[in-house]
């Protein structure tokens, strides 16, 4: 078996299947987005629709053995070329290896078990992938990680692409943020009224991007850690 080589981060790649039936959603046209943490490696994709209930990184038969863990899905947005858009099922697969097939078993609505062959192939480092995204305006959703728990941010928010830099306009749900440090740099509020809202580089369009803001809520100002998640399977052109 091959040995795995990448280095830690954000890829995406090239997930095959023996099936037409099981396939990443067309839409994402066969890519999925590639994490590599540690060392170990899972790949996240966007299936045809949610007709697919659950995966197992193995076999059929090891599938249905006592302690057996599933694969359990996700409610993934993807957006065709025409605009309209489709909630389908989505998975984050174990990648034992690149460029070689390995066994993941898959159950439908029919209740019974089957044997598939998959590949993970052809990892561009994301960055590389986001750079090269046409210059214009799109939106993607966000979520937010960190604090307390109550803040969040608007989703999806607007980003836009200019000579391969991105930035994100980010919208707090709260008024009292007075500046964010990203990368160290720090930015102000780019409005007078209403929550904050500040636009800030940024290098990776999926998976989690660590910031700081500071809230002046409290009769201190404190500056929190927060973690941004952009899914990069919901960039839609506006």
């Amino acid at each position: 078996m091959p040995e795995t080589v990448l280095e830690d981060g954000i890829y995406t790649a090239e997930f095959n299947t023996d099936s037409s039936m099981f396939k990443v959603n067309d839409a994402n046209e066969g890519i999925g987005i590639l994490t590599v943490e540690n060392g170990q490696m899972t790949i996240h994709i966007s299936l045809m629709s949610k007709k697919i209930l659950n995966l197992f990184p193995g076999t059929a038969e090891d599938a249905q053995k006592s302690g057996a863990v599933l694969l359990e899905p996700s409610i993934d947005t993807v957006t065709y070329p025409d605009g309209l858009s489709e909630e389908v099922h989505g998975f984050d697969v174990p990648v034992p290896y690149l460029d070689e097939e390995f066994d993941c078993a898959l159950i439908g609505e029919k209740g019974k078990w089957y044997d598939h062959k998959v590949s993970v192939t052809n990892p561009v480092p994301y960055e590389e992938e986001a750079a090269a995204i046409e210059d214009g305006e799109y939106t993607i959703q966000v979520t937010l990680e960190g604090g307390s728990g109550k803040a969040s941010v608007t989703s999806p928010c607007n980003i836009t692409v200019k000579d391969g830099q991105i930035t994100a306009a980010i919208e707090w749900s709260s008024s009292k943020y007075d500046f964010m440090v990203v990368d160290g740099e720090t930015y102000y509020p780019v409005n007078t009224e209403g929550n904050s809202l500040f636009e800030i580089p940024v290098k990776s369009i999926d998976g989690p991007y660590e910031v700081q803001a500071d809230t002046i809520a409290m009769s201190q100002p404190h500056l929190i850690d927060y973690v941004l998640n952009f899914d990069a399977q919901t960039l839609t052109a506006k």
